[in-house]
C-alpha cells in the first residue's frame, strides 16, 4: 500500500497540480462511524468532518481497510474533544492533503443541515445525511460488489460503476443536489442521464433506462435537480447502437460516480470512476419517498 499512495502522489504533483488517480476504499463500517462522529460533533468547537476521519485513517492504514479498527477513530475523537487542535494532528501525516482532497470530492456534498417535522408537526433543523440513495423508497433490488468485473461488449473492458439489479419501472433518484448535463443513448448505457454536482467535483451517470419511457417528464440538459427527485426509470437497454433496445439481460440501475479534479478529466482516457459498494450501502439509510401520479403514471419525491 506505501507504493500504492507514491503513485497517487506522483500524479498529484506532476503536470499543473491536480489528482490524475484515485481509488475510493473505506468499508461501510468506517464510513459508518466517522459520519457518525461528524454529525454527533457538529456545531460543536470539536467538530471532526468525516472527510477528515477518513483521510486520517487512509493515511494510518495506508488505504487498506482490511486494518480498520472502530478504535482508531475513537481514540482520534477523543483526543480533539480533549483539547487537542484537530489541524495539528491530521496535518502531521504525511499524505493527510492528498487523501483529503480525494475524500472531499467523493463526499462533500453528502452530508449537510435540513429540516424536518417534530412529533408536534413543528419543522426543526437538523445536521445529517441528505444524499439520497439512487433506488426510491419502497422498491426492492439486490446487489454486489461487482466494481471491475470484465466486460466484453464493444471490446474487453472492467465495469466501472455499481449495479442495482431492480423491476423494469423502478424510480430512480437523484443521489445530490447538481445540473444535467447530459442525456439520449450511449450504446453501452442504453437511456442514461448524467447529473454533475455543483461542486463539479463528482459527475453522476445512471444507465440502462427503461425502454420507451426512460426519463422522468420534468428532466432536461440544464435543468437544476435537488437531491430526491425521481429522474428516470429503471430498464435493460443498451449494448446497441441501434436507439432503444434491449440488450441488457436483467433489468437493472448502473450507476456511476466520476472524479472530476481538472475540467480536462471530464472525457479522457484516464477517467477517475471509484468503487461505490460501500457508499451505497450507506446510502441506503436515506431513500427517497415518492408517490405516483395516477393520469401522467409518473412518480415524484414526497413533499
Amino acid at each position: 500500500m506505501i507504493l500504492t499512495a507514491m503513485i497517487f502522489l506522483t500524479g498529484f504533483s506532476r503536470n499543473n497540480n491536480f489528482i490524475r488517480y484515485a481509488e475510493f476504499n473505506p468499508t461501510l463500517p468506517a464510513l459508518k462511524k466517522a459520519m457518525e462522529i461528524d454529525i454527533e460533533s457538529y456545531g460543536t468547537d470539536h467538530h471532526l468532518g468525516w472527510t477528515d476521519s477518513l483521510a486520517y485513517l487512509s493515511c494510518i492504514y495506508y488505504d487498506d481497510y482490511s486494518k480498520y479498527r472502530e478504535k482508531d477513530l475513537i481514540d482520534l475523537y477523543s483526543r480533539v474533544k480533549n483539547g487537542e487542535k484537530a489541524e495539528s494532528i491530521l496535518s502531521s501525516k504525511k499524505y493527510y492533503k492528498f487523501y483529503k482532497e480525494i475524500f472531499n470530492a467523493v463526499l462533500s456534498g453528502m452530508l449537510g443541515e435540513f429540516e424536518e417535522k417534530d412529533s408536534t408537526g413543528k419543522k426543526v433543523k437538523k445536521y445529517g445525511l441528505i444524499a439520497c440513495s439512487p433506488i426510491a423508497k419502497g422498491f426492492a433490488y439486490s446487489e454486489y460488489d461487482d466494481f471491475g468485473a470484465s466486460r466484453s461488449y464493444g471490446y474487453k473492458r472492467k465495469h466501472l460503476g455499481h449495479d442495482m439489479l431492480c423491476e423494469t419501472g423502478t424510480p430512480i433518484i437523484c443521489i445530490e443536489d447538481g445540473i444535467v448535463e447530459c442525456m439520449g443513448w450511449n450504446q453501452y448505457g442504453g437511456w442514461r442521464i448524467g447529473i454533475r454536482s455543483k461542486d463539479k467535483k463528482r459527475y453522476y451517470y445512471y444507465a440502462h433506462l427503461r425502454k420507451n419511457k426512460p426519463f422522468h417528464t420534468d428532466i432536461s440538459v440544464g435543468k437544476e435537480v435537488r437531491a430526491g427527485d425521481v429522474i428516470g426509470y429503471a430498464g435493460r437497454t443498451g449494448y446497441s447502437a441501434k436507439e432503444n433496445v434491449n440488450n441488457i439481460e436483467i433489468p437493472h440501475l448502473h450507476w456511476g460516480m466520476e472524479l472530476i479534479f481538472d475540467e480536462s478529466q471530464k472525457e479522457c482516457d484516464n477517467e477517475i470512476w471509484i468503487n461505490l459498494y460501500a457508499l451505497t450501502k450507506l446510502l441506503a439509510e436515506n431513500k427517497s419517498e415518492v408517490v405516483r401520479n395516477p393520469d401522467t403514471k409518473e412518480f415524484y419525491k414526497a413533499r
